[in-house]
């Protein structure tokens, strides 16, 4: 038993970021000491036995087949949104309005006009205390939180160049099926918005400095997938013989970037190259991050997760990268771990996430990243998709009013 306040969760959708979303809140209060005890109150999805059986398996009290249920619950607190992009704005907007707490699923929403909307709504909802949050989960993987510490203890000097890359295989297979990530009405991008929207946010995050405006190409390398077969992961079979549909998004982003300067101010910003690709083989998750400064510079992959690697220009003429590793108690959130040298994995950055946004919560600060942090990540986005289509012109990132 716990004297603490309770925070009820409803869910919207149970599949992959459903799974990893749930463990998290499960998992959370029983590693980190929380001002507020998570209770997994309700799970929400359209298939009565689906759902039902999601709930079971991942430990929530009970199951809805709409999510406005959810929203209308007096024992739900917050609305956790794990579904497509194209649904993120009504859930969340009427969320808000009805005074539930919010953690949204990266990209925000499809488009700027979404996002901005529902920017707006949670600026409104914060002025009564409600507050809200996008689940740009990387950020919470110690190493990179490393980095971005470093970065803010002035160690690396003035940040010159950012290369990021976000490098994945399952699309490769040219009978992979046509799931709703291949679907433009459904997703609003392809590797640009699901896995070019994560470098994004960390690339800006970790630099303190924002995307002012980017040179894009996009791709799409396989123009029509089977529309039915074996869903495994992301991907799968498809089913060969059968009928095919049109991709609708991109399958490999590519761009340059000059950043802003951050509090530097303008015309003193890095120089970065993105991409984004769901066809790299070999590749299955590489989440990659490299900033070189005027004092040092730093790497990180996501495939060697619990490492960060430093370069200190002071050390020569005998420096040289060393690895970082990333596991003893002073490194961010590892001290509720396990012992040092112990590493963590992919569902580690979703528990820190569901922490740090307990823990705004109660204090009633204004989580990160807020609304307004993804909006600008969509705006990027945007600008990307505008370059891309106009033969890859220089184009400025819109400013926020």
């Amino acid at each position: 038993m716990t004297d603490r306040r309770p925070l009820r969760v409803g869910m919207v959708g149970y599949a992959f970021m459903g799974a990893a979303h749930s463990h998290a809140w499960r998992t959370a209060p029983r590693f980190f000491d929380l001002p507020l005890a998570p209770e997994l109150a309700a799970v929400a999805g359209r298939d009565p036995e689906r759902v039902a059986a999601a709930a079971e398996k991942l430990g929530w009290e009970s199951a809805e087949t709409d999510w406005r249920r959810l929203v209308e619950r007096d024992d739900i607190d917050l609305i956790d949104i794990c579904t497509p992009g194209d649904t993120h704005a009504e859930i969340a907007i009427a969320a808000l309005e009805a005074g539930k707490h919010v953690l949204c699923e990266k990209p925000l929403a499809n488009s700027v006009a979404e996002a901005e909307r529902m920017t707006d709504a949670a600026e409104e909802a914060a002025a009564r205390g409600v507050m809200s949050m996008c689940g740009f989960s990387y950020r919470r993987t110690p190493a990179l939180s490393l980095a971005k510490r470093l970065v803010d203890s002035g160690a690396l000097g003035t940040i010159r160049h950012v290369r990021a890359q976000y490098l994945q295989d399952w699309l490769t297979d040219e009978n992979a099926p046509l799931t709703w990530r291949l679907d433009k009405s459904k997703s609003g991008s392809g590797s640009l918005g699901d896995i070019g929207a994560h470098i994004i946010d960390a690339a800006q995050w970790v630099t303190g400095q924002g995307i002012s405006g980017v040179s894009a190409l996009l791709e799409t390398f396989v123009k029509e997938r089977p529309m039915g077969g074996d869903f495994v992961g992301l991907g799968g079979a498809g089913r060969t013989g059968g009928p095919k549909g049109p991709v609708t998004v991109d399958d490999a982003a590519i761009f340059s970037a000059r950043f802003d300067g951050g509090a530097a101010g303008a015309g003193s910003g890095a120089i970065g190259v993105f991409e984004a690709t769901r066809f790299a083989l070999g590749r299955k998750n590489a989440m990659r991050l490299e900033l070189n400064g005027s004092k040092a510079s730093l790497a990180f992959d996501f495939e060697d997760m619990n490492s960060l690697w430093f370069y200190d220009a002071a050390e020569e003429p005998n420096a040289g990268f060393r690895r970082i590793q990333v596991t003893e108690p002073s490194h961010p959130y590892t001290g509720h771990w396990w012992p040092v040298g112990h590493g963590l994995g992919y569902e580690h950055a979703f528990i820190h996430q569901v922490v740090d946004l307990v823990e705004a919560i109660a204090a009633g600060k204004q989580p990160a990243p807020s609304f307004a942090d993804a909006l600008q990540v969509q705006r990027v986005l945007e600008a990307v998709e505008t370059s891309a289509a106009d033969e890859s012109r220089w184009t400025k990132v819109e400013e926020g009013a």
